[in-house]
């Protein structure tokens, strides 16, 4: 099986989200099952429906989780240094539009570009995997070539 790489962080977050389904979400739904189930027939139960599709959401994810943790393997970013690579946080500017952008290059589990955590395998971060500060960097994105500089490479 394949190791799934993931900072101390995004391990934290994963494993925290997995004990609050396991201990919250699934008793939740559960009692909200059986609370359907008393209500009658169930062909026509829109209540039990609804609470049976939020269980197989909620049964999944933790499978889900499980996979990943259990085969997680944790990289501790805050003992690298030197060029860029899994970890770390890389702040960058848009040559043609002076945008500057901030993120930390992770593993595919825990990617969210919305929180600057930037999925190793993407574009951009296969484009500066390797490079240092004040490097700069082409990237064929779908919608074109980008230049970016690296202004600032730091491991947390």
């Amino acid at each position: 099986m394949e190791k799934i790489p993931l900072t101390k962080q995004g391990f934290a977050k994963l494993d925290a989200e997995l004990k609050q389904l396991k201990s919250v979400a699934r008793p939740s739904v559960i009692k909200a099952i059986a609370e359907a189930r008393e209500h009658g027939d169930l062909s026509e139960n829109a209540e039990y429906h609804a609470a049976r599709e939020q269980q197989s959401h909620i049964e999944g994810r933790i499978a889900e989780l499980e996979g990943i943790l259990g085969r997680a393997e944790v990289i501790d970013t805050s003992r690298m240094s030197g060029p860029i690579k899994f970890g770390a946080t890389v702040k960058i500017v848009d040559e043609d539009t002076d945008e500057e952008k901030t993120y930390q290059i992770v593993g595919e589990a825990e990617a969210d570009i919305e929180n600057g955590k930037l999925n190793i395998k993407s574009p951009l971060a296969r484009a500066l995997i390797g490079k240092e500060k004040g490097d700069s960097v082409e990237v064929r994105t779908p919608g074109g070539t980008r230049d970016y500089e690296i202004l600032d490479v730091t491991y947390v």
